[in-house]
């Protein structure tokens, strides 16, 4: 579906974008892809590695529309990868974290609608539904946004969508890295938050998939969810470092023992597909959208009452096996 399309990405330096780019480059025969960042010294450092013809390398901030909107002419799908979302720094600057998680969204919104997008998908997280923390706030209100900005497009082509996923292994300021970092310096033990503490976990790879799968089965207004794994922060650092003592040290402000994806207030909007859920839209902005079966098909249904996805009572728990396989190979 990216074939003779022009893609950009927002945020496009980070983990995911990188991933997104080999992606389209190495599957795809895209028009043009433009990454779209702030951050000189990271584009220059992609463009050493991505330097095919069709690649674009725009400097720039979300917080800047007029810059945007130069960016955004002639392209086809919106990637909204940017944000500020080290929840510490958040707390601590949070104008800093409105500018660029609400104000930032409103302005891809504007930039896309006025230069003629089709498709946009807005990456969300799991901090998003019931936030305790300031950046949650920040993509809750950044999520509404987006799923909103369907009704405002009138008769143009732009549609919104929001992709809602968990931690990803290896990616930065992830805690796999952070643990990999204190062995190398000789760590004696690993700072365990909580023993009961769980999170939800997908690969860059699997987000990747789950994103380029979602912009072909978007009618605009969804937020898609992915049917991940959740793994316990005991099991994740006895697989880094078998039989290395934990020190807890308490859970940290703005910090929730479990995550969810979908709250159970949401359980009336959510339908289950086969490998991943969708929050339907609050308002019927589209009315002749039947979001009870994707673009591609595929068949929903409802949930039941009281519904909610929690890292906690997830089905499926990754083992400590499973666990040293996958953060063996973020680590190749």
């Amino acid at each position: 579906m990216f074939n003779d399309k022009a893609i950009l990405i927002t945020g496009g330096t980070g983990s995911f974008g990188k991933a997104f780019v080999r992606v389209l480059l190495s599957e795809y025969k895209p028009r043009r892809v433009v990454v779209y960042s702030r951050d000189e010294l990271k584009q220059y450092e992609m463009a050493q590695e991505f330097d095919d013809e069709i690649m674009r390398y725009f400097i720039g901030d979300v917080r800047d529309l007029s810059r945007l909107r130069q960016a955004m002419e002639g392209i086809d799908y919106v990637v909204h990868a940017a944000a500020l979302k080290h929840v510490p720094a958040a707390e601590y600057n949070p104008m800093e974290c409105i500018k660029t998680n609400v104000h930032g969204a409103e302005n891809v919104i504007t930039a896309a609608i006025k230069s003629g997008v089709e498709k946009v998908i807005a990456l969300s997280t799991d901090k998003a539904a019931s936030p305790i923390n300031l950046y949650g706030a920040t993509k809750l209100a950044s999520d509404k946004l987006f799923v909103a900005a369907n009704n405002i497009v009138g008769r143009r082509r732009t549609r919104f969508s929001v992709v809602r996923y968990g931690n990803v292994v290896g990616s930065r300021g992830s805690v796999v890295p952070y643990f990999r970092k204190l062995l190398a310096q000789g760590a004696s033990n690993l700072p365990i938050t909580d023993v009961r503490m769980t999170r939800f976990w997908i690969t860059l790879p699997q987000g990747v998939d789950f994103v380029r799968n979602s912009f072909a089965r978007m009618h605009g207004g969804e937020i898609f969810v992915p049917k991940i794994p959740s793994a316990r922060i005991t099991d994740l650092a006895e697989a880094i470092a078998p039989g290395l003592p934990h020190r807890v040290i308490g859970v940290r402000p703005g910090e929730k023992l479990h995550e969810l994806m979908v709250a159970a207030d949401d359980a009336h909007l959510t339908l289950e597909f086969d490998n991943h859920y969708v929050i339907r839209p609050t308002i019927n902005f589209n009315s002749y959208v039947d979001f009870n079966q994707s673009m591609l098909g595929e068949p929903g249904r409802p949930v039941g009452p009281g519904f909610e996805y929690s890292s906690g009572t997830n089905p499926h728990f990754l083992t400590v096996p499973e666990l040293e396989a996958l953060t063996d190979n973020c680590a190749r």
